[in-house]
């Protein structure tokens, strides 16, 4: 549930754009900027994973919380643009905190033998707010205005207080934690932060696009305001398939199908560019680079984890922080887009930076084989029989 919540508050603005530009009487781009200040407190989350390393989990977790509902009460109270930024940035913060915790609280109290079970509930709550979430978000915004969907999560925050305070365990793992200095030294490699650059533009190029789907398809396509949340549906459900699918892709090939993802993210957003105007194409276009690119992201969480052996929190909170930095790129730039070009330069801005992500795509594919062409010419040669004559020599 709190995972859920936390999913939602991200991008629940991406629904409700209009209407809160049209309350505070300020411009699409500069709602927009809620999205951008979530991302940006979202970037601390290798931070604050270390910050808050030797509180207790059920602590960490109920502030986290708290402080969740809280900022979600300021925006729902506040006309001022300024105090609504700066409760977005603390949400996020809360929100990096819940994320660096939950998994591991419920990996420990599942046990070793539903660890993996555990841990993917967790994380699919985070998943289904794209598809039920963020529409239901939209819904409750027609229906009670822009600030329902800020009351509503502000109190179902508390709710899911409640049993974290019942049922979490007091105190810490026991399990050993790696020096933090081992850590560093574990992520200071080439190849992992071309991983991280990626993951920096499959985010700008999918979520700068996703965060202004509002005004896409109702400005742009036609899309009347009741049928959006129909298109935020679709998007959540196309996100969800890429992500449950790419797995068995990326066990065999995990560069290859990273490659692959991104070459249809550039295709999708390259033909929504030119077929915006229209509401269905956009929806089916939007829904398939929604597959493609979050697809790719846990192929790039599990590389780097791969890569960075000895600091897998590290590397997934650093995946996260890289996540979030190109949404706040994106939404940024995307914002400024569109105060001089209107809602047509959305995906034009999200299929520029797609094609950037073919840059470290391509050279993770390059890596790859040239790492596996010198692992087959320095492998040593066969052993050979001996002959019929030789005998060997003690």
């Amino acid at each position: 549930m709190g995972t859920f919540l936390m999913g939602t508050s991200e991008f629940v603005v991406a629904g409700l754009l209009p209407d809160i530009a049209s309350d505070l009487a300020i411009d699409i781009s500069e709602a927009g900027l809620l999205v951008t200040a979530f991302a940006i407190g979202m970037i601390a989350t290798p931070a604050i994973a270390v910050t808050v390393l030797k509180i207790p989990e059920r602590t960490t977790l109920l502030v986290a919380l708290a402080a969740y509902s809280v900022g979600h009460i300021v925006v729902a109270l506040n006309d001022d643009l300024a105090i609504i930024l700066g409760a977005r940035f603390v949400t996020a913060l809360a929100t990096g905190a819940f994320w660096s915790i939950a998994a591991a609280v419920a990996s420990r109290v599942a046990g070793p033998d539903a660890s993996a079970r555990a841990i993917g509930l967790v994380l699919s709550g985070g998943i289904l707010a794209t598809v039920i979430g963020v529409p239901l978000g939209s819904v409750a915004g027609e229906l009670m205005g822009w600030r329902g969907p800020f009351w509503i999560l502000a109190v179902l925050a508390l709710v899911a207080s409640i049993p974290v305070a019942r049922f979490v365990p007091v105190g810490r793992s026991s399990v050993a934690v790696t020096p933090l200095r081992s850590q560093l030294t574990s992520i200071a490699t080439g190849r992992l932060w071309v991983v991280m650059a990626a993951c920096v533009l499959i985010s700008t190029a999918v979520m700068s696009t996703y965060s202004f789907i509002a005004p896409l398809l109702t400005e742009r396509s036609g899309l009347s305001t009741e049928l959006l949340p129909v298109g935020l549906a679709i998007f959540g459900v196309g996100a969800v398939t890429g992500t449950l699918t790419s797995g068995r892709f990326a066990d065999r090939a995990p560069y290859l199908t990273a490659l692959t993802g991104g070459i249809i993210v550039v295709i999708a957003l390259g033909f929504l560019s030119v077929f915006s105007s229209f509401a269905p194409p956009s929806i089916a276009l939007l829904a398939l680079a929604g597959m493609a690119g979050l697809g790719t992201n846990p192929v790039l969480m599990s590389m780097a984890v791969r890569l960075a052996e000895g600091a897998p929190t590290l590397a997934t909170s650093l995946c996260t922080s890289m996540f979030n930095l190109g949404t706040a790129v994106g939404t940024w730039v995307t914002a400024h887009a569109i105060s001089g070009n209107g809602a047509a330069a959305i995906p034009v801005v999200g299929a520029l930076f797609a094609v950037l992500l073919l840059v470290p795509l391509g050279t993770l594919v390059i890596l790859d084989r040239a790492r596996r062409d010198h692992d087959e010419d320095s492998a040593p040669e066969p052993s050979q029989p001996f002959a019929d004559d030789e005998v060997p020599v003690s």
